[in-house]
């Protein structure tokens, strides 16, 4: 009977080695198939409506002075070319009415010395007049010609200083913002208007720099804001930059660090949407 139990026991003792060992080696894998299932298939991030580049811009005046006149309002439609505002210059206008009547002069200076030149010229060939009297009016007449080209320069100095006085409207688009109002002084480059074509909007996604390696061109994204009722608007990733930024965006979860480092993802969107130029998003993107 002792020599059957010494067997069977050795058996049992192989058996649960082996089962030990299959434990283990489950336990070692288990780990890896957790983190690989744990990796999210989405990256979310945060990010804001913005135009795309060319089609926002803050208009200013190239002159110094008061603003006469402000044509727009917040909202207000506006095309190519459109005035916007007027700068007054009236001592600008003033010298360019002075400058246009002396070229006037100077053109009468010139009329009259060419026929005092053609005249002086026909007595000297007549052996009327004398050599000296015909070159001193031609000299005249150069010096005629010399101050007339000097006032007309004047003039397209003094008209190039006039139109700075009249800001247009470089894009078509809406009126987003109005810095400034009729009657306030301002300074040369100090900004009028703000002009946005709303109808060329995308989203700028703030991916977080280790997610970089996880997200490409033509990826789907889905974005969503507060205050729509859970409604997502659809869009693509269509440009993602060869370097990484400071976040500009102070994240809304607080246990997130506001110092890291982002990757400004371009999404193009698949749809309108009623949202707000610089208006915060909620972006999810299909990862690789």
């Amino acid at each position: 009977m002792k020599r059957i139990l010494i067997p069977i026991l050795g058996i049992a003792i192989l058996i649960a080695t082996v089962a030990q060992v299959h434990a283990m080696r489950a336990t070692r894998a288990t780990p890896h198939v957790a983190k690989q299932q744990a990796t999210p298939s989405r990256i979310v991030a945060e990010g804001r409506l913005v135009t795309y580049p060319g089609h926002e811009v803050t208009v200013g005046s190239d002159a110094s002075g008061t603003i006469e006149r402000l044509n727009v309002n917040e909202r207000d439609v506006v095309k190519k070319g459109d005035v916007i505002a007027i700068v007054r210059a009236d001592d600008t206008r003033a010298a360019l009415n002075e400058a246009k009547a002396h070229v006037a002069e100077a053109e009468a200076d010139i009329r009259l010395f060419q026929l005092e030149t053609e005249r002086a010229h026909k007595l000297w060939q007549d052996e009327v007049g004398s050599k000296q009297t015909w070159e001193k009016s031609e000299r005249d007449l150069d010096a005629a010609r010399a101050r007339r080209l000097s006032v007309i320069a004047e003039v397209q100095r003094l008209d190039a200083m006039v139109a700075k006085t009249i800001v247009k409207a470089p894009i078509d688009g809406v009126v987003v913002e109005r810095h400034t109002h009729a009657g306030e002084m301002i300074t040369s480059g100090a900004p009028i208007v703000t002009i946005a074509d709303l109808s060329k909007t995308r989203v700028e996604a703030e991916i977080d720099e280790f997610d970089a390696g996880r997200v490409r061109n033509g990826a789907e994204a889905t974005i969503s804001a507060e205050g729509f009722d859970g409604k997502e608007w659809r869009g693509t990733i269509e440009e993602i930059p060869d370097a990484v930024t400071s976040r500009r965006l102070k994240p809304q979860d607080a246990s997130k660090p506001i110092d890291t480092r982002v990757l400004l993802v371009k999404i193009a969107l698949a749809e309108s949407t009623p949202l707000k130029l610089g208006q915060r998003v909620d972006v999810r993107i299909a990862a690789n």
